[in-house]
């Protein structure tokens, strides 16, 4: 600590200096009795001189000056600790990617290597909750299901639909998924990790690891054991190879070694209690912090403090009387004995600006309050978000151009239902900002949802003009046109609601296709 002090801005130092040669410079003034010695009588000077020659203790140039290098020390900003910036979350991204290949069914880890590792995530969202995940799915091919997010029941409810059945190529490529999900955290401005639930790491991969120069942590938790199990296919059926045998899929431990001495991944092996989850958790909290500590954070400000000291010393500066002296001084003081966490943070209050008003009431969560304190446009719309008044958030937002503000008001459009002003928020920052896979993500789940809309007002608008959408009619003026009128029955109507309503596993399964298609034209 006392190795890393050191000033901010040493050149309010100078004003300690000039405090000094104020004393100096009082101190250099000749007293009377030198001034008038050679023209009084010894004997008449002392009845003449009100200080009969006696130096005082104290005088008044030495509160002004101990005022100046005071507030000189505290404008200077002396510091010996880092802290993260003051909208970073306190959590770490995360990136979760689960393996899917077919040998993540094998059953040597109960009920199976896959629906294990779903039980694992599970347990470390219930350790980091309001903390933002990404997860992803790979084999042959690598995919993400959801971009970052802090909403816990919707990874749950994509995580349970996660089968190797969805995968359209065959095979494993884990330098494609950590490629995948480095691009998902590139834009986060904290480091974050990435988490690969899988049965091994294959040799190809070891490259992609060994050179690996992101900033987020890597770790590996292997599913399986070195003894191995069958692959289940179906109900009561197993994989086979050629000549009919069951496979025994095995944990290869070894390489899992070799991949941590290779590169700078942290690997580890499942455990049947929560032993893994505790240790990934704190991996991930640990990471955070250290890498935090290397890039984004800046030092502590300690200057502020000692604006406190310089207001106790303003109030004795008053020269009415010892009594106002005094009275001061104790209000002062008893501003700090009050008793209430309320009037402490009202006194604290009156040292900062409005901004850090503001950061104060953000970091409680208190969004409302932090709002109407903040003056910085965009971080009072990141308060109107989170307070849910998406308009205001908007209104906000519009006053910077940069792609942040785009990004952010296309969020808040499509809380408020807008996907049409909410796509053309995303292209604008797609737009300043090319590759941004947060913002393309968004964008895509704009356009679907704008689909849905345009559909829903045209069947209205066909229920409107008397015709039911299940109805099949033929032309009336064409012989025994009225005969061949046939009504749809409620199974159709079923049917048709079923098509609506795709389930998350059919809805990632044609989009795993339509991504591994179009990788292969590229």
């Amino acid at each position: 600590m006392i190795a890393d002090f050191h000033f901010l801005r040493p050149w309010w130092l100078l004003a300690v200096l000039a405090a000094g040669l104020l004393v100096w410079l009082m101190r250099r003034q000749p007293d009377m009795r030198s001034r008038w010695k050679h023209l009084i009588a010894p004997n008449l000077l002392d009845h003449l001189l009100v200080d009969r020659g006696q130096a005082r203790t104290f005088r008044p140039v030495y509160l002004v000056a101990g005022l100046i290098a005071l507030s000189g020390l505290a404008a200077a900003g002396p510091t010996w600790e880092r802290e993260r910036p003051p909208f970073v979350e306190d959590t770490a991204p995360l990136a979760i990617a689960v393996d899917l290949g077919r040998t993540m069914n094998a059953t040597d880890i109960s009920p199976t290597r896959l629906e294990r590792a779903k039980l694992k995530v599970r347990d470390i969202m219930a350790r980091r909750k309001g903390a933002r995940t990404a997860l992803f799915a790979y084999a042959g091919s690598a995919h993400m299901v959801l971009p970052l997010t802090e909403d816990a029941s919707l990874i749950a409810t994509y995580l349970a639909a996660l089968s190797p059945a969805l995968m359209p190529v065959e095979g494993k490529d884990t330098a494609m998924a950590l490629e995948a999900a480095e691009a998902a955290l590139a834009a986060e401005p904290a480091p974050g990790t990435i988490l690969f639930l899988t049965d091994g790491v294959e040799q190809g991969a070891f490259a992609a690891f060994s050179q690996y120069t992101g900033r987020n942590d890597l770790i590996v938790l292997g599913i399986g054991t070195e003894e191995g199990g069958p692959v289940k296919i179906g109900s009561g059926e197993y994989l086979t190879d050629g000549s009919g045998a069951r496979v025994q899929a095995r944990l290869d431990v070894d390489a899992l070694k070799e991949l941590q001495s290779a590169s700078s991944a942290q690997v580890a092996t499942v455990t049947l209690d929560d032993g893994d989850v505790d240790w990934i958790v704190r991996r991930i909290q640990t990471s955070f912090a250290q890498r935090t500590e290397e890039g984004l954070t800046r030092w502590r400000d300690m200057g502020w403090y000692l604006t406190i000291a310089v207001a106790i010393l303003v109030v004795f500066t008053f020269r009415r009387g010892q009594s106002v002296r005094w009275l001061g001084a104790v209000v002062v003081l008893l501003s700090f004995a009050m008793s209430g966490r309320g009037e402490a943070a009202d006194f604290v209050d009156l040292w900062l600006t409005p901004d850090q008003q503001g950061q104060r009431a953000f970091s409680r969560g208190n969004y409302a309050a932090a709002a109407e304190l903040f003056a910085e446009p965009q971080w009072r719309g990141v308060s109107l978000y989170r307070a849910g008044r998406y308009q205001d958030a908007i209104d906000a937002f519009a006053q910077s151009t940069a792609p942040e503000s785009y990004f952010n008001q296309g969020n808040a459009l499509m809380h408020l239902d807008k996907p049409d002003e909410a796509i053309a928020a995303y292209q604008q920052a797609l737009k300043q900002r090319g590759g941004w896979t947060e913002a393309k993500t968004n964008l895509a789940l704009a356009q679907r949802r704008k689909k849905e809309k345009d559909k829903q007002e045209e069947e209205k608008q066909q229920e409107a003009a008397g015709l039911d959408p299940d109805d099949v009619q033929f032309d009336d003026k064409a012989k025994h046109g009225k005969k061949g009128q046939v009504q749809a029955g409620a199974q159709t109507a079923e049917m048709w609601m079923r098509n609506i309503q795709v389930s998350p596993a059919a809805l990632l399964a044609r989009k795993f296709a339509i991504e591994a298609s179009e990788g292969d034209r590229q």
